[in-house]
């Protein structure tokens, strides 16, 4: 097996399973959903992945880490076979791993909100919102 193909397997397994439990797996999902479906690849992984993410968010959410550990670990030597199966090019495979990586950076980055008022006098809290409902806002009143 080529070298290349080796590494980015194994670097795009590793992101892959990095993935499974953020928010961006659906969209890591889709990746590999398109990656797989090229040819007459059969993409029944896909269903096992959701599974084991499913196992993963479980073991996680009842404090059981090593059970989600294990699940990864295994998972990952999986996925690395998967796409090393399907890959009919280093070029193919390193545009997946690419995209992949990118959205495992994005899902990283906190998200940020910066809101700034100019101008006029504000007496009290400033809510920015589409929708505000049960709402109590305590205020004090300086005295004058």
């Amino acid at each position: 097996m080529d070298s290349e193909l080796a590494a980015l397997s194994a670097t795009g397994a590793s992101t892959l399973v990095s993935l499974l439990v953020t928010d961006s797996w659906s969209h890591a999902r889709e990746l590999l959903r398109r990656f797989l479906s090229r040819g007459d690849a059969d993409t029944s992984a896909i269903t096992d992945l959701d599974s084991v993410r499913a196992r993963i968010l479980a073991a996680r959410s009842t404090g059981r880490p090593c059970d989600a550990h294990d699940t990864v670990a295994l998972w990952g030597a999986h996925v690395r076979q998967l796409l090393e199966a399907r890959a009919a090019s280093c070029a193919e495979l390193r545009e997946l791993v690419t995209s992949l990586q990118r959205l495992r950076d994005e899902s990283a980055q906190p998200a940020s909100v910066r809101n700034s008022i100019e101008g006029g006098v504000q007496h009290g809290p400033v809510i920015q919102s589409g929708r505000v409902s049960g709402l109590t806002i305590h205020t004090s009143h300086p005295d004058h």
